[in-house]
């Protein structure tokens, strides 16, 4: 899965105003985050669209979370900022349709969605607010083959 620079950047964002507790302006977050500012007014747009950040205008203005941080998960702004989790060439898992000989592999498609949707679905920004991540991860990020880079043409031995 890659995650893309607006994923990575919305999720920062709204981190970001999670850990402020109340309403911070755009440029300060986007000069604590390092997101250029442009870019981040477009994805607060959308954060706002989806319901998770209010904005006001004027001198006292900026942008603040509109809901509990605790209720928005990864899972949730990825969803926003880029679609469903795991797609194949646009189509849901459940609904690909493949010949016999390779039937099987809906099911892996499904079963990394699965995978994927409990990670996501499982961290909340409140829990990357707070650095309280859940103990599920501890256990997949202290196995050191987490860790271990396989790029384009590298196969994982046995």
């Amino acid at each position: 899965m890659r995650v893309s620079a607006k994923v990575d950047y919305a999720v920062r964002a709204l981190t970001a105003l999670a850990a402020a507790g109340g309403t911070v302006k755009g440029d300060e977050i986007a000069a604590d985050q390092d997101i250029p500012f442009n870019f981040l007014e477009n994805i607060l747009a959308d954060l706002r669209r989806a319901g998770f950040v209010s904005s006001q205008r004027g001198a006292l203005g900026g942008y603040r979370l509109a809901v509990d941080p605790a209720t928005i998960s990864v899972a949730d702004v990825i969803r926003v900022m880029e679609g469903p989790l795991a797609d194949v060439r646009g189509v849901a898992p459940e609904d690909l349709h493949y010949p016999p000989a390779v039937q099987p592999l809906q099911r892996v498609w499904v079963a990394l969605r699965a995978n994927l949707r409990a990670v996501l679905e499982g961290v909340t920004i409140a829990d990357v607010a707070g650095d309280r991540l859940p103990p599920f991860l501890d256990e997949l990020v202290d196995d050191p083959d987490a860790w271990a880079r396989r790029g384009h043409g590298q196969v994982r031995q046995p």
